[in-house]
């Protein structure tokens, strides 16, 4: 099944921001800093939700490297991430965890509900643009105290992984130029 093209753009996206050094390729030096990004940017949670992101990282690069990396040269080209997370069968675990742990990471006091500001702190962490990441804030239909609740974003991020699917609401990730 070919991935619906705004499924592509979506995770072609992702691949840029994952390509911290911006070489072309995913490295666990990437992933490394992307984790620590993050991680810092969550000042509200506590170790157990950090070590649930750490390891939801992990998770993700073991699993693409031990399916990708052929070579074992520690690097993931743009067309082998592609097709790798677009696969639900292959990738769906992983994502479903970093899912998990984002949106915990995102309620540190366990209520359920994600302030925007500790949205934006995470999504810039990732490396997502404030006007694009206050689209999909706002698209979640935030509360009068402009929070969230933290089961929608999660079940965004599993949807944002969805090949067949073209008109989820991350597609508000997608900078303008790329749509």
């Amino acid at each position: 099944m070919n991935p619906h093209p705004q499924a592509a753009k979506r995770v072609e996206h992702v691949f840029d921001l994952f390509d911290t050094d911006g070489n072309g390729f995913i490295e666990a030096a990437d992933i490394a800093l992307m984790t620590n990004r993050v991680v810092a940017a969550a000042t509200g949670s506590d170790q157990a939700a950090k070590d649930a992101m750490r390891a939801a990282f992990d998770r993700y690069w073991i699993t693409m490297a031990d399916a990708l990396d052929a070579n074992h040269d520690g690097r993931i080209s743009a067309e082998e991430f592609q097709a790798f997370v677009l696969s639900p069968e292959r990738f769906g675990a992983a994502v479903e965890q970093f899912a998990e742990a984002l949106s915990a990471l995102g309620d540190p006091d366990g209520d359920g509900l994600i302030d925007r500001p500790v949205f934006e702190a995470l999504m810039t962490a990732i490396g997502f643009g404030r006007e694009n990441l206050n689209a999909l804030f706002d698209s979640f239909g935030p509360t009068a105290q402009d929070q969230i609740e933290a089961e929608v974003w999660r079940v965004a991020i599993v949807e944002f992984y969805d090949p067949g699917d073209g008109d989820t609401r991350g597609n508000h990730l997608i900078p303008a130029q790329q749509r």
